[in-house]
């Protein structure tokens, strides 16, 4: 039964699509059957992966309001192990719609019941809110990824996510878990990045993750390609960090025996 991972933060800018794409990509290069899936009307996941969001025909949209099965909306993509669950505009207005629906804040936990059993891992692209479509990806999730990025005001906004999961836990998914939370953007020539990744860690301690997300040219440009990292430049800074991330969450489910060789930054 697959693992689900929903990627959040209501602050927009922090890397969670990217994280998403590649972290996605990573697990699927590790021989792990994995889904991405597109929950931002945004859809840079769908584009990110090498989709016009223009052309999709059927979308999480469809399988949120019309109860459309699933397998109908699931994509291939050039990355072997790794589909996607594609997003188009018509998610902006999906909010709205869903607001009279019986059990509102489940619909996607319904939609991804039927899928999990078919992957070993499930990672969630949220939106920059903590509207209805992220309440319903953390109902959904077995745990959250939290990005911060490795500027000025990076807790800003953090304590209101906590404070979101955690209704969340106590109303809607006892079970969600804080996989860990994600130093992104890091720029090693900084003074202030380094002094961010002492201050998250100093407040959150064992739920930052070892592995850090450095700035990189080839990680900023993949998405034109419409490519994970890892399939634009296997040997680029970027594609190297996301592996180790996925390979420290594979240790910390147990999916992995050997300790891996974490890439220092």
């Amino acid at each position: 039964m697959g693992k689900i991972i929903a990627i959040a933060n209501q602050k927009g800018g922090v890397g969670k699509t990217t994280s998403s794409i590649n972290l996605a990509a990573s697990l699927a290069v590790l021989e792990y059957k994995t889904l991405l899936v597109d929950a931002d009307p945004q859809a840079n996941s769908t584009s990110g992966i090498g989709y016009d969001p223009r052309t999709i025909k059927a979308s999480i949209y469809e399988c949120l309001i019309n109860d459309l099965d699933p397998q109908q909306a699931i994509q291939r993509t050039d990355t072997p192990n790794l589909d996607l669950l594609p997003a188009h505009i018509d998610l902006v207005g999906a909010e709205i719609e869903m607001i009279n629906l019986h059990e509102r804040e489940y619909k996607m936990k319904h939609v991804l019941d039927q899928l999990k059993n078919q992957y070993d891992f499930i990672v969630i692209d949220c939106s920059p809110s903590l509207g209805l479509i992220t309440i319903n990806a953390l109902s959904a999730a077995n745990s959250v990824i939290i990005p911060v990025q490795c500027e000025y005001f990076a807790l800003e906004g953090l304590g209101k996510l906590l404070n979101t999961i955690k209704i969340v836990q106590n109303r809607l998914n006892r079970d969600l878990e804080i996989e860990g939370i994600l130093l992104t953007m890091y720029d090693v020539r900084l003074r202030l990045s380094n002094q961010v990744v002492e201050e998250v860690r100093s407040h959150f301690n064992e739920l930052v993750f070892d592995t850090i997300i450095q700035r990189n040219t080839r990680l900023s440009e993949a998405p034109s390609f419409g490519v994970s990292v890892i399939m634009h430049d296997a040997n680029c800074k970027g594609a190297i960090n996301y592996l180790n991330l996925a390979r420290e969450i594979l240790e910390k489910n147990g999916l992995v025996k050997e300790e891996k060789e974490q890439v220092s930054v």
